[in-house]
Protein backbone atom coordinates (compact mmCIF):
# COMPACT_ATOMS: atom_id res chain seq x y z
CA UNK A 1 0.00 0.00 0.00
CA UNK A 2 1.52 3.15 -0.98
CA UNK A 3 1.60 6.45 1.35
CA UNK A 4 0.76 9.80 -0.58
CA UNK A 5 3.70 12.60 -0.15
CA UNK A 6 1.82 15.06 2.17
CA UNK A 7 1.16 18.34 0.26
CA UNK A 8 0.96 20.58 3.68
CA UNK A 9 1.79 20.05 7.35
CA UNK A 10 -2.51 19.61 7.96
CA UNK A 11 -2.29 16.73 5.85
CA UNK A 12 0.55 14.68 7.18
CA UNK A 13 -0.69 15.17 10.62
CA UNK A 14 -3.62 13.64 9.25
CA UNK A 15 -1.57 11.02 7.54
CA UNK A 16 0.32 10.35 11.53
CA UNK A 17 -3.21 9.98 12.98
CA UNK A 18 -4.07 7.27 11.15
CA UNK A 19 -1.24 5.31 11.11
CA UNK A 20 -1.02 5.68 14.79
CA UNK A 21 -4.28 4.37 15.05
CA UNK A 22 -3.71 1.55 12.58
CA UNK A 23 -0.65 0.24 14.50
CA UNK A 24 -2.50 0.55 17.83
CA UNK A 25 -5.52 -1.59 16.70
CA UNK A 26 -2.81 -3.76 15.65
CA UNK A 27 -1.55 -3.96 19.13
CA UNK A 28 1.21 -1.92 18.71
CA UNK A 29 2.26 -0.63 22.26
CA UNK A 30 5.17 1.72 21.52
CA UNK A 31 5.16 3.95 18.92
CA UNK A 32 6.79 6.77 17.49
CA UNK A 33 5.52 10.03 15.36
CA UNK A 34 8.59 12.11 13.19
CA UNK A 35 7.88 15.00 11.70
CA UNK A 36 11.15 16.19 10.80
CA UNK A 37 10.75 19.88 9.22
CA UNK A 38 13.14 22.71 9.95
CA UNK A 39 11.57 24.59 13.39
CA UNK A 40 8.51 23.05 13.38
CA UNK A 41 8.14 23.56 17.06
CA UNK A 42 6.14 20.50 18.78
CA UNK A 43 3.24 22.40 20.69
CA UNK A 44 1.01 23.03 17.17
CA UNK A 45 2.03 19.46 15.70
CA UNK A 46 0.32 18.12 19.30
CA UNK A 47 -2.63 19.87 18.62
CA UNK A 48 -3.57 18.71 15.82
CA UNK A 49 -2.59 15.54 16.47
CA UNK A 50 -4.58 14.97 19.64
CA UNK A 51 -7.72 15.57 19.25
CA UNK A 52 -7.37 12.86 16.64
CA UNK A 53 -7.54 10.72 20.08
CA UNK A 54 -10.12 12.35 22.58
CA UNK A 55 -12.16 9.38 22.24
CA UNK A 56 -10.19 8.43 24.88
CA UNK A 57 -10.98 11.51 26.96
CA UNK A 58 -9.26 11.96 30.91
CA UNK A 59 -8.08 7.79 30.24
CA UNK A 60 -5.19 10.03 27.97
CA UNK A 61 -2.34 11.27 29.61
CA UNK A 62 -0.01 13.87 26.91
CA UNK A 63 3.34 14.48 29.01
CA UNK A 64 5.54 17.40 28.13
CA UNK A 65 9.33 17.51 29.18
CA UNK A 66 8.44 20.33 32.02
CA UNK A 67 5.78 21.61 33.83
CA UNK A 68 5.98 24.66 31.84
CA UNK A 69 5.77 23.66 28.67
CA UNK A 70 2.48 21.81 30.29
CA UNK A 71 0.91 24.47 31.76
CA UNK A 72 1.46 26.66 28.54
CA UNK A 73 -0.51 24.05 26.20
CA UNK A 74 -3.11 24.09 29.03
CA UNK A 75 -3.25 27.60 28.75
CA UNK A 76 -3.71 27.85 25.20
CA UNK A 77 -5.56 24.91 24.35
CA UNK A 78 -8.49 25.75 27.13
CA UNK A 79 -10.45 23.39 28.38
CA UNK A 80 -9.46 19.66 27.33
CA UNK A 81 -11.14 15.84 27.79
CA UNK A 82 -7.42 14.78 28.26
CA UNK A 83 -4.99 15.37 30.75
CA UNK A 84 -2.02 17.21 30.18
CA UNK A 85 1.10 17.33 32.62
CA UNK A 86 4.78 17.64 32.66
CA UNK A 87 6.70 14.25 32.58
CA UNK A 88 7.94 14.94 36.02
CA UNK A 89 4.61 15.64 37.64
CA UNK A 90 3.65 12.07 36.58
CA UNK A 91 5.34 10.61 39.49
CA UNK A 92 4.50 6.88 39.94
CA UNK A 93 0.83 8.20 39.39
CA UNK A 94 -0.24 5.64 36.12
CA UNK A 95 -3.43 4.71 37.08
CA UNK A 96 -5.22 1.19 36.22
CA UNK A 97 -7.53 3.30 33.78
CA UNK A 98 -5.18 4.56 31.91
CA UNK A 99 -5.50 3.62 28.53
CA UNK A 100 -3.32 5.75 26.33
CA UNK A 101 -0.05 8.11 27.01
CA UNK A 102 1.91 10.83 24.35
CA UNK A 103 4.63 11.86 25.44
CA UNK A 104 5.41 15.47 23.02
CA UNK A 105 9.35 15.98 22.10
CA UNK A 106 10.90 14.35 25.02
CA UNK A 107 14.85 14.64 24.65
CA UNK A 108 17.60 12.73 25.45
CA UNK A 109 17.50 14.27 29.19
CA UNK A 110 13.99 12.63 29.87
CA UNK A 111 15.06 9.07 28.33
CA UNK A 112 15.29 8.17 32.30
CA UNK A 113 11.60 9.46 33.14
CA UNK A 114 10.10 8.18 29.96
CA UNK A 115 12.08 4.39 30.56
CA UNK A 116 10.23 4.58 34.20
CA UNK A 117 6.87 5.66 32.73
CA UNK A 118 7.24 2.39 29.99
CA UNK A 119 8.01 0.26 32.57
CA UNK A 120 4.70 1.65 34.30
CA UNK A 121 2.76 1.90 31.18
CA UNK A 122 3.33 -1.99 30.67
CA UNK A 123 1.49 -3.46 28.11
CA UNK A 124 -0.54 -0.38 27.01
CA UNK A 125 -0.20 2.17 24.27
CA UNK A 126 2.97 4.82 24.28
CA UNK A 127 3.26 7.39 21.66
CA UNK A 128 6.31 9.40 21.29
CA UNK A 129 5.34 12.32 19.26
CA UNK A 130 8.28 14.24 17.38
CA UNK A 131 11.22 13.50 19.97
CA UNK A 132 14.05 14.78 19.91
CA UNK A 133 16.03 11.44 21.78
CA UNK A 134 18.87 11.52 18.96
CA UNK A 135 19.72 15.32 19.10
CA UNK A 136 23.41 15.10 19.07
CA UNK A 137 23.79 18.29 20.83
CA UNK A 138 22.32 16.45 23.98
CA UNK A 139 23.01 13.12 23.17
CA UNK A 140 26.47 13.06 21.66
CA UNK A 141 28.28 11.19 19.73
CA UNK A 142 30.11 7.71 20.39
CA UNK A 143 29.23 5.00 22.56
CA UNK A 144 26.68 6.26 24.83
CA UNK A 145 24.74 7.55 21.49
CA UNK A 146 24.61 4.20 19.75
CA UNK A 147 23.59 2.77 23.32
CA UNK A 148 21.01 5.26 23.40
CA UNK A 149 19.57 3.83 20.56
CA UNK A 150 20.17 0.20 20.73
CA UNK A 151 18.30 0.34 24.24
CA UNK A 152 15.44 2.61 23.77
CA UNK A 153 14.99 3.75 20.33
CA UNK A 154 14.98 0.53 19.23
CA UNK A 155 11.50 -0.79 21.15
CA UNK A 156 9.04 1.83 19.04
CA UNK A 157 7.81 1.04 16.12
CA UNK A 158 8.08 4.24 13.36
CA UNK A 159 4.38 4.48 12.76
CA UNK A 160 5.10 8.04 10.80
CA UNK A 161 8.04 9.34 9.47
CA UNK A 162 8.43 12.68 6.98
CA UNK A 163 11.50 13.50 6.59
CA UNK A 164 12.41 16.42 3.56
CA UNK A 165 15.82 16.02 1.93
CA UNK A 166 17.52 17.88 -0.85
CA UNK A 167 14.47 17.69 -3.27
CA UNK A 168 13.76 14.07 -2.55
CA UNK A 169 11.98 12.88 1.01
CA UNK A 170 11.62 9.95 2.84
CA UNK A 171 8.49 8.83 4.18
CA UNK A 172 6.74 5.87 5.75
CA UNK A 173 3.42 5.38 6.83
CA UNK A 174 2.48 2.32 9.14
CA UNK A 175 1.75 -0.51 7.85
CA UNK A 176 3.95 0.90 4.69
CA UNK A 177 7.32 0.38 3.54
CA UNK A 178 9.37 2.82 3.86
CA UNK A 179 9.55 5.19 0.86
CA UNK A 180 11.87 7.95 -1.05
CA UNK A 181 10.64 9.89 -3.24
CA UNK A 182 12.83 12.14 -5.52
CA UNK A 183 11.51 16.17 -6.57
CA UNK A 184 11.09 16.12 -10.61
CA UNK A 185 9.73 18.29 -13.34
CA UNK A 186 6.50 16.46 -13.27
CA UNK A 187 6.41 16.52 -9.71
CA UNK A 188 7.46 13.96 -6.09
CA UNK A 189 7.85 10.53 -7.77
CA UNK A 190 8.11 7.73 -5.48
CA UNK A 191 11.61 6.06 -6.61
CA UNK A 192 11.28 2.80 -4.44
CA UNK A 193 10.13 0.93 -1.10
CA UNK A 194 11.99 -0.77 1.32
CA UNK A 195 11.39 -2.55 4.70
CA UNK A 196 13.89 -1.15 6.71
CA UNK A 197 14.39 2.59 7.20
CA UNK A 198 16.60 4.21 4.45
CA UNK A 199 20.00 6.15 6.29
CA UNK A 200 23.30 6.79 5.62
CA UNK A 201 25.29 4.75 2.75
CA UNK A 202 21.74 3.13 1.85
CA UNK A 203 19.64 5.99 1.45
CA UNK A 204 22.99 7.89 -0.66
CA UNK A 205 23.00 5.02 -2.67
CA UNK A 206 19.24 4.86 -3.73
CA UNK A 207 19.14 8.80 -4.46
CA UNK A 208 22.38 8.41 -6.69
CA UNK A 209 21.25 5.83 -8.70
CA UNK A 210 18.21 7.22 -9.16
CA UNK A 211 19.71 10.58 -10.48
CA UNK A 212 21.59 8.18 -13.03
CA UNK A 213 18.70 6.56 -14.42
CA UNK A 214 16.42 9.57 -14.54
CA UNK A 215 16.02 11.36 -17.65
CA UNK A 216 14.47 14.40 -16.01
CA UNK A 217 16.96 17.03 -14.55
CA UNK A 218 16.16 18.68 -10.74
CA UNK A 219 13.05 21.58 -11.44
CA UNK A 220 14.58 24.79 -11.00
CA UNK A 221 11.47 26.16 -8.82
CA UNK A 222 11.14 25.06 -5.43
CA UNK A 223 9.14 22.48 -4.29
CA UNK A 224 6.28 21.78 -1.77
CA UNK A 225 8.54 20.54 1.09
CA UNK A 226 10.83 24.02 0.40
CA UNK A 227 7.77 25.98 0.29
CA UNK A 228 6.36 24.20 3.66
CA UNK A 229 9.67 24.70 5.29
CA UNK A 230 9.78 28.54 4.80
CA UNK A 231 6.74 28.61 5.76
CA UNK A 232 6.93 27.33 8.79
CA UNK A 233 10.30 29.78 9.60
CA UNK A 234 8.18 32.30 8.78
CA UNK A 235 5.47 31.35 11.46
CA UNK A 236 8.33 30.59 13.75
CA UNK A 237 9.55 34.53 13.87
Amino acid sequence: MTTELPTTLETAITQACAATQAAIVAGCTRMQVEILLPELKPMPVAEQFLPAFAEYGANLKVLFPDAGAAALARRDWGELPYVVRGIGELQAEVQPEDKLFVLVAPTAVEVPDVEKICDQVGDRPLILLNPRLEDVSVVGIGYAARQLRTRFLSLFEPCYYLRPLEQAAVLRAYPSLWQVWLEAETGYQLLTEVPEKPIGDALDQILMQANGKSSASPIAQPGFLTRLQRFMRALSQ
